[in-house]
């Protein structure tokens, strides 16, 4: 299974459209967050039944009150899918996987989900879409085959509206031509092979810092909440969009040349959080996008067949020489690892991504 996204090409009707179910996801969301929150407190529900419960109240009382009659102009798939985002969301801080729901704001982004209650649905090849519930609409970039699909979730992105889709499909089978290699990401070179490959990232943020600290100053003497206003928070969302796209294109870039090239993987766990409590380490690895690169690299050696090994984010490899052992302390500004003990000079990048791919669990 995998996702297929695109950008929809939208008149003013239909963005408004858009906007006004992402309003009402958001609205359903924080009603259910705040009645879910008052029946508990009160001890009434057990957790099993409190979601529906929710839908009852919001269908029978809710939707029925006039100031609330703008709903049943919407998308009905819309609110349920919303619901099952609140039991997802408990499910997770349960579980630990993250903190305690928040209510949504608008300044979150804006999405929604919505799917077919009768099924799966054929998207034929082409330059429209058909997302049940919603209507028909065009496509910046067409579908070059027929897809089966159910549920589509639909996000904005500064000025731009996407739609994204699961597919069920099985990769070819693929072999990786190389066996295995020790990987150093880092702040100077994304990544470092232990083969001496070397992998320069771009830096978008670091780029845009002058344009987007100009944008701002400008915002904040505008009228607040005046059309001039607006305009300049669209250039300043536009600049974030293309930031993401940059690093994403070279993360994926990179990702599954890694994952298509070799059998097995070798890298570190990174506290990625801890290491963002160093500001000024912070903005540079925000940029180079630490956690997204081994969250694909995870992905995508299980989609390609390959072997991912995280080694023990206390292994000090950048301190160890690869030649002999021998360990020394080595400040970040030091950027040549040259060992007392046998002489070697070598790069403290391609140091480290040698003693990684060397590394062995502890039995």
């Amino acid at each position: 299974m995998f996702a297929i996204k695109r950008a929809l090409k939208l008149n003013n009707n239909e963005a408004t459209l858009m906007a006004k179910h992402a309003g009402f996801r958001r609205v359903v969301f924080n009603f259910g967050l705040s009645l879910r929150t008052q029946m508990y407190s009160e001890g009434k529900l057990s957790d099993s039944k409190v979601i529906n419960e929710i839908k009852k109240v919001l269908t029978n009382h809710v939707k029925k009150q006039p100031e609330f009659a703008w709903m049943n102009q919407l998308s009905s798939r819309l609110y349920q899918n919303a619901l099952i985002d609140l039991k997802d969301a408990f499910s997770r801080y349960r579980s630990g996987a993250s903190g305690h729901p928040r209510f949504a704001s608008r300044r979150d982004g804006q999405s929604f989900r919505v799917d077919s209650s009768n099924g799966k649905v054929l998207l034929s090849a082409g330059n429209t879409i058909e997302i049940p519930t919603l209507g028909t609409f065009r496509l910046h970039e067409p579908l070059e085959c027929s897809f089966v699909s159910q549920t589509f979730t639909l996000s904005k992105e500064a000025n731009r509206w996407f739609v994204s889709f699961c597919v069920d499909a099985e990769r070819l089978p693929f072999e990786q031509t190389k066996e295995s290699v020790g990987i150093d990401v880092g702040v100077k070179y994304a990544a470092t092979l232990s083969n001496q490959q070397v992998f320069e990232a771009p830096k978008p943020l670091k780029q845009a810092k002058t344009k987007l600290a100009r944008l701002q100053r400008q915002a904040s003497k505008q009228v607040k909440g005046s059309n001039n206003q607006r305009k300049t928070y669209n250039k300043i969302g536009r600049i974030h969009a293309r930031i993401a796209c940059i690093r994403s294109y070279f993360l994926h870039k990179l990702t599954t040349y890694l994952a298509k090239s070799f059998k097995l993987l070798k890298i570190e766990d990174l506290n990625v959080k801890g290491m963002m409590a160093n500001h000024n380490l912070a903005g540079a690895i925000s940029d180079l996008g630490f956690y997204e690169f081994k969250r694909q690299l995870d992905y995508k050696c299980k989609m390609y067949g390959s072997k991912l090994v995280l080694v023990d984010q206390w292994f000090p490899s950048s301190k160890i020489c690869s030649n002999c052992g021998n360990k020394k302390d080595m400040p970040l500004s030091v950027r040549t690892y040259d060992c007392p003990a046998c002489g070697i000079s070598i790069d403290r990048d391609l140091n480290a991504s040698i003693n990684i791919l060397n590394w062995e669990p502890s039995a």
